[in-house]
């Protein structure tokens, strides 16, 4: 009898996982899970139409992997993945060290103030990717390659002029900027969407310069998710845009607003919110992004049907007495969508001809986990575009006809190149909180500006009986909450402090510990502000639309097992983590002023 041959355990393991992937109808030997390595260096070597080929910096990290189906496909839909350069071991051990060893101090109100100027340098080489020249005689392997070796120049010119410490994380993925091009090719008109409580964060000035200048365009910034922050800093924003863009035209958005004159504690920050009825129809801004379509297509298109639909969708939200959401998608009219997968990659321009057939198209572009899906369902008065709190999770754009004549067009998310410190952007929801690998710094750079220990009734791990409390540093924090929250390792049941910051990041990136930065001099006009007339008027607006859906919201508090569930098919304000057992902190005194929007306290926002 012939001896068997040695079996490692590690030719087991593949040969188990090689039959699960033909289990599921993909060739043989194909991986598709991240954490292949084999698998993750056959993929490029395959897609040569890519930019996963050799690039400027050599370690690229390839987030949000996704299965493909079959062994025919015409695609490769990994090829949309978040493209980030590779942090280093080193600089991730020595973040670890400093989150243990740092002891946390708060920085001053003024701190929270933030120029533009610092973030994108405007003028220097922290652009965004062109499209080359092309013309119709080039075949399309001849322009993509083009494409691959201008983007090529333009990451050697950016990695060139700054270090891999100073740059924030931006777009590596030359297939995500392809569909940017293609919108803004197709647009007629641009939104930029930005999140109200870091604006200056999703404004690259360079794409203003772009739009405004080189395409003639006319560019509507999206003040979006206004009932996150205090409406005098809505006012300051949309006031130094107006004062230093004045191109740009100006529109207030929230898809879920809520009611100012319902007092809200700091308990909320620990309960979600359970839309009920037709929450996408309560959208306040739609009338406001009309008016501005109005003004920009001065009468050159037939915005009638949009009005008259925004009227019916009030009239049916009126009449509406407490059905599902469910229901309602039922009975909406159909919404006729295109997806546009492979046009990115055909050789076509920039449209000349503005309001072809009579029709407006409106791009939808900006930074990750804004709110762009969100947006649109909120135009369309009910859920035609998936949402989710992961960044990159609209993966190719699509366009959405919301009436014959008014065309909506979703671009994935981009991160632009910019100077912002990394811990920010995660804060910003900009970086897949999940892929993180080492989110204690980022708990740290927030525990430094808004009092969480307070807010979230923290036991330091290290506290005496006697009631003396040492100081903090980032790693307690996120110790203390994983003990509140019993977050435990599975084999030796130690406090999982990962999971804990994780969990209090995705806290910050919801909403519920609110982090809002300043324009320059907020501070020393703060009183201004508040009296301004627009506040007051803000205040009043959003008081009319609570109150019309009185009865539709219900807060429910989650147990600590259920807050990952259906990640990728919920909104970020619909996603959450409760405690039931977790006591009401005391109320911040300045919560009684006339700030109702302020969940934690402007002093503390």
């Amino acid at each position: 009898m012939p001896r068997k041959k040695p079996f490692s355990v590690k030719q087991k393991k593949k040969q188990l996982q090689d039959k699960r992937e033909r289990k599921r109808g993909l060739q043989d030997g194909f991986r598709s899970s991240s954490n292949s390595r084999s698998g993750s260096r056959e993929r490029r070597e395959e897609q040569t139409d890519t930019s996963d080929g050799e690039s400027v910096t050599q370690q690229i990290r390839r987030l949000n992997q996704q299965p493909t189906h079959g062994s025919g496909h015409r695609y490769d839909p990994n090829r949309y993945r978040l493209h980030f350069e590779r942090e280093s071991r080193e600089e991730v051990e020595r973040r670890k060290r400093a989150a243990r060893e740092q002891v946390l101090k708060p920085v001053s109100e003024k701190s929270l103030e933030l120029d533009i100027g610092d973030i994108y340098h405007p003028g220097s080489n922290l652009d965004f990717p062109r499209r080359p020249p092309w013309n119709y005689e080039m075949s399309r392997e001849q322009l993509m390659s083009q494409e691959e070796r201008s983007f090529q120049e333009y990451l050697g010119k950016i990695h060139g002029s700054y270090t891999s410490e100073q740059l924030s994380y931006f777009e590596h993925n030359l297939e995500t900027w392809r569909q940017l091009w293609r919108v803004l090719e197709m647009s007629d008109i641009v939104l930029l969407i930005t999140d109200i409580r870091h604006p200056v964060i999703n404004f690259p000035p360079a794409l203003y310069e772009y739009v405004t200048g080189e395409l003639g365009l006319s560019l509507i910034l999206v003040l979006n998710k206004v009932d996150l922050a205090p409406p005098a800093l809505v006012v300051a924003w949309k006031y130094h845009f107006r004062l230093h863009y004045p191109r740009l035209h100006l529109v207030l958005f929230t898809s879920f607003p809520r009611d100012p004159q319902t007092p809200q504690d700091p308990k909320t920050v620990l309960k979600k919110r359970r839309k009920r009825g037709r929450v996408w129809t309560r959208a306040l801004g739609p009338e406001q992004l009309l008016r501005a379509c109005e003004t920009i297509t001065a009468g050159k298109v037939d915005l009638s049907s949009w009005k008259e639909k925004m009227d019916r969708d009030a009239s049916g939200a009126s009449r509406e007495t407490g059905s599902g959401e469910e229901e309602e998608d039922e009975e909406g009219p159909a919404v006729l969508v295109e997806q546009q997968t492979d046009v990115a990659l055909e050789p076509t321009g920039p449209a000349q001809e503005r309001y072809k057939d009579g029709v407006v198209t409106i791009g939808c572009v900006g930074f990750p986990n804004v709110g762009k899906s969100s947006l649109i369902n909120g135009l369309v008065g009910r859920k035609v575009v998936s949402v989710s709190r992961t960044p990159g999770h609209t993966r190719y754009f699509q366009t959405y006809f919301l009436t014959p004549t008014v065309r909506l067009c979703d671009c994935p998310g981009l991160i632009f190149p910019s100077l912002l410190p990394r811990q920010l952007q995660v804060l910003a929801g900009i970086y897949p909180i999940a892929q993180i690998q080492e989110p204690y710094t980022s708990v740290g750079y927030l525990a430094s500006r808004i009092p969480i220990q307070a807010l979230l009734r923290l036991r330091h791990p290290e506290a005496e009986e006697s009631g003396h409390e040492p100081p903090w540093c980032a790693w307690d924090i996120c110790e203390a909450w994983a003990e509140k929250r019993g977050y435990k390792t599975a084999k030796a049941a130690r406090n999982d402090v990962y999971r804990a910051a994780n969990s209090l990041l995705r806290l910050a990136a919801d909403g519920r510990l609110s982090l809002c930065l300043r324009p320059p001099g907020y501070s020393d006009q703060r009183a201004s502000w508040e009296s301004h007339p627009e506040t007051l008027e803000l205040v009043m607006m959003q008081g009319r639309v609570g109150l019309s859906g009185e009865d539709e919201d219900e807060e429910e508090e989650l147990s600590s097992s259920g807050e990952e569930e259906g990640e990728e098919d919920r909104d970020a304000d619909e996603e959450g983590e409760g405690d039931e057992d977790t006591p009401t902190p005391a109320r911040p005194s300045n919560l009684a002023g006339p700030n109702p929007y302020a969940l934690l306290g402007e002093d503390e926002c």
